[in-house]
């Protein structure tokens, strides 16, 4: 089943984002490879692709996991929540209507 982890920044992020960006990307990627990633990817904090200094105040995953249980040990072994990147993560089960 899907799954979306709806996790929301602590204030001022980019930095750890920054040290934490290429093991985040990893893990996407091992479940991108497994054919199990739908989509991914953050949410500027400005109305624009590339927010520069203003930096993001979150990211959307949607991925097909096993269990809800799965998703969510999934979601906290995220480097993002080990750098203290988010604030808090929500998982919920996601059903894809269109495209």
């Amino acid at each position: 089943m899907l799954y979306a982890i709806i996790s929301e920044d602590v204030a001022d992020s980019l930095d750890k984002r920054a040290g934490a960006r290429g093991d985040h990307l990893a893990r996407l990627e091992r479940l991108r490879d497994e054919g199990r990633l739908t989509l991914a990817g953050p949410h500027p904090a400005v109305d624009s692709p590339d927010p520069g200094q203003a930096g993001f105040t979150g990211s959307l995953v949607v991925a097909e996991f096993d269990s809800l249980d799965a998703a969510r040990a999934w979601a906290d072994a995220d480097p993002y929540m080990a750098a203290g990147v988010y604030a808090r993560v929500t998982v919920k089960p996601f059903k894809a209507v269109l495209p």
